[in-house]
């Protein structure tokens, strides 16, 4: 087995297929409000806090777009198709959780969302009883791709950065985990992994269960 002590997980397309179902929300109502190419913008959103996607979004639209108006709609949307334990859970989640569990590993979230949506979505899914630390984006001053949340999570639980792992989805977050000296796992979701990513990561896998395979070998 590699040698490691943590491994701090991103949320959003790492534990929940949520990105690919708020992206759906997303284009949902940009057929309402007539906008075109919606899934770049969104994209370029991945991993990033609310006030770093508006400021995407009115770079994209205009700064006459109204944001505020269209994010709630699309919360709304989100909120009334998904909450209550419906968010659908990406493949291999309960399995490598349980593999780090068995293996006293210490299990830390790193995640941009709000504090109380993560606990919230985690609670739902029964999966909040396996992080021994959360930290959300509402609990740091920069969020991804700057590493903050990341050395905050490695220092709630007291491991080393560079005896953690971060397995993430998005650019930006294995943009923060590298600065941070984790060791990053990129598991690809709407977005695959460029050369840049592949560089920074120590690996790139298809699922979390392939992760079980690289961390057991």
């Amino acid at each position: 087995m590699k040698k490691f002590d943590a491994v701090v997980f991103d949320m959003d397309g790492v534990i929940f297929d949520s990105e690919r179902a708020t992206m759906e929300c997303w284009m949902e109502l940009a057929r309402k409000y007539d906008l075109e190419n919606i899934e770049e913008p969104y994209l370029a959103c991945t991993g990033t806090t609310d006030e770093k996607t508006r400021e995407i979004m009115l770079d994209a639209y205009g700064r006459d777009f109204p944001y505020d108006t269209y994010a709630k709609e699309a919360s709304k949307m989100f909120h009334e198709k998904y909450d209550g334990g419906r968010l659908p859970i990406k493949n291999g989640v309960f399995d490598i959780l349980e593999f780090l569990k068995q293996n006293n590993k210490k299990i830390a979230l790193a995640s941009s969302t709000r504090r109380q949506t993560v606990v919230n979505q985690l609670r739902d899914a029964n999966l909040l009883d396996y992080f021994d630390e959360i930290v959300t984006g509402d609990m740091v001053s920069k969020s991804k791709p700057e590493p903050d949340i990341f050395l905050l999570a490695c220092e709630k639980i007291g491991v080393d950065t560079a005896n953690a792992y971060a397995i993430e989805d998005s650019y930006n977050g294995i943009r923060a985990a590298h600065r941070g000296n984790l060791r990053p796992i990129m598991v690809p979701d709407l977005l695959q992994a460029d050369d840049e990513m592949k560089e920074l990561s120590e690996t790139v896998q298809d699922s979390l269960n392939d992760v079980v395979s690289y961390l057991e070998a």
